[in-house]
């Protein structure tokens, strides 16, 4: 995943979803990581008008919301996006 998509954690559902293991043999370790470490997997959608950014930090009341919608615990939610938060844990 890219800056703008931090949350790793749907790797899973995307993995199912296009039979990555079956089609390619690459592999999610626990952390969500690709194995072999050469793999690289990235979203892209394409328009004419669309442009890269980055995304900011996150902010707790927009983790709870994020957390409460992806149905688990902010503490699991913060664990995952740590280094994206913009307060302390």
């Amino acid at each position: 995943m890219c800056p703008p998509s931090p949350d790793h954690t749907e790797k899973p559902l995307i993995w199912d979803l296009l039979k990555v293991e079956e089609n390619t043999g690459i592999t999610l370790t626990e952390s969500y990581a690709m194995y072999p470490t050469a793999a690289v997997s990235v979203l892209y959608f394409s328009h004419p008008e669309s442009r890269y950014f980055g995304l900011g930090k996150i902010n707790k009341d927009q983790l709870v919301d994020y957390a409460k919608r992806k149905g688990v615990s902010l503490q699991e939610m913060e664990r995952w996006l740590a280094p994206n938060l913009g307060y302390d844990v």
